[in-house]
């Protein structure tokens, strides 16, 4: 299978990073092919510009590199997003990715009614989200909402017809042992070794 990724955090030495060679390994392992989009590293500009507004409304993105990435995600069968939580939320790179690629007539569209939105991403088999944070799970859910659930995942993939959606949320990183950590990524390289 060819797999997507989607990654975004600016530090080489972060946890993040070394989640992006655990399932880049787990993948190589499992013969897969396998595409970074790496944002940070690529220069992706986030910002929703007057004329990339005009484009949205006009179905046809225009930032080359946005429509580049959709090209490349039409290509692949099983899509991956790697991000940290920052103030509860996706950095602003990662939100950038999803106003600028995540684009009507691209990769979604609308039902004739206009109410509701169907998939135009029928290669796509499934996405898998990984995201670190250091807020407690049940803290993340009851006081701050579950944003990422609410907004990316029921707001973005699952509203724009996405099937198959799955979040592995890594919480409390910081305040994890050594030991915890490292056996989250032997989990993560195990995971994507059988997709």
């Amino acid at each position: 299978m060819r797999i997507a990724i989607v990654f975004n955090h600016p530090y080489k030495g972060s946890y993040c990073s070394a989640i992006l060679d655990s399932v880049k390994s787990g993948l190589e392992k499992g013969g897969h092919e396998i595409d970074i989009m790496h944002l940070d590293n690529d220069g992706f500009n986030p910002v929703m510009t007057a004329d990339d507004l005009l484009a949205f409304r006009n179905k046809k993105a225009i930032d080359p590199q946005a429509s580049e990435y959709v090209q490349r995600i039409k290509t692949a069968d099983h899509l991956v997003l790697i991000f940290p939580i920052w103030w509860e939320l996706m950095p602003a790179l990662m939100k950038g990715f999803i106003d600028k690629v995540i684009f009507p007539g691209e990769l979604y569209d609308y039902t004739k009614s206009g109410l509701g939105m169907v998939s135009l991403m029928d290669n796509i088999k499934s996405t898998t989200i990984i995201t670190t944070m250091n807020t407690p799970s049940i803290m993340y859910k009851l006081i701050f909402g579950d944003a990422i659930k609410k907004a990316l995942i029921t707001g973005t993939f699952k509203k724009t017809g996405c099937k198959n959606v799955k979040w592995l949320s890594l919480n409390m990183v910081k305040a994890s042992s050594k030991a915890k950590r490292e056996k989250w990524l032997k989990q993560i390289e195990n995971r994507f070794a059988t997709v």
